[in-house]
């Protein structure tokens, strides 16, 4: 059977408000997910050459305000007030830990989980590695295992492929999951992906 191909990053708000109930749909539908944490930034300024900053105060406070607030609180997420104020804090280390735990056929999800819970709940700071050993020890990993491994070639080489390969794809943002090919963007599209996985949308328009 076919999988989920869900791109990300560790620092996502919305793929945090999304990814208790992505584990969900997963397992109804007998689905695996494959996860493709990637370098967000570097897909944004791919897809959106004005990148995040450049985006009006009035886009700004409601996607990266209301919105969160809604559906946060439409979803049951715990969410703390603001922005983490380390939240533009190179996430790389954080990424290549969670690409080693799905190499490592670890729970990958649980993992994913613990660190963004741990960014928004209690404003975690993703590029520091005694904190994300915090979160991954307490989530019941092996720290040292997974930290030696998202320091390697191999992990690094993993981390620039999906980069690359969203990038390729079109991605645009974080979250966005394929099914059978269709890409699906933002945490507010899990049920089209739900429905998707029951039965497919036919497609009658043209591709522009």
């Amino acid at each position: 059977m076919s999988v989920i191909e869900y791109y990300y990053s560790a620092h996502s708000v919305f793929a945090y408000i999304g990814a208790a109930r992505l584990t969900e749909i997963a397992a109804t539908a007998g689905r695996q997910v494959v996860h493709k944490p990637m370098h967000l930034n570097a897909v944004v300024a791919k897809a959106h050459p004005d990148g995040f900053a450049n985006r009006s105060k009035a886009h700004r406070n409601y996607y990266f305000g209301r919105e969160i607030e809604r559906w946060a609180e439409y979803r049951g997420v715990e969410m703390r007030m603001g922005i983490p104020a380390n939240h533009s804090n190179d996430t790389t280390l954080a990424n290549c830990m969670l690409i080693a735990a799905s190499e490592a056929r670890e729970n990958v999800a649980d993992l994913a989980l613990a660190v963004m819970s741990g960014h928004w709940q209690n404003h975690a700071d993703l590029a520091d590695e005694d904190t994300l050993r915090a979160i991954a020890t307490e989530a019941g990993f092996s720290a040292e295992t997974l930290m030696t491994a998202a320091r390697s070639d191999e992990i690094k080489a993993k981390y620039q492929a999906n980069t690359a390969e969203a990038i390729e794809r079109s991605v645009f943002g974080s979250p966005t999951y394929f099914v059978d090919g269709e890409m699906f963007y933002g945490q507010d599209r899990l049920e089209l992906v739900e429905r998707a996985l029951q039965q497919p949308f036919t497609r009658n328009w043209p591709q522009f």
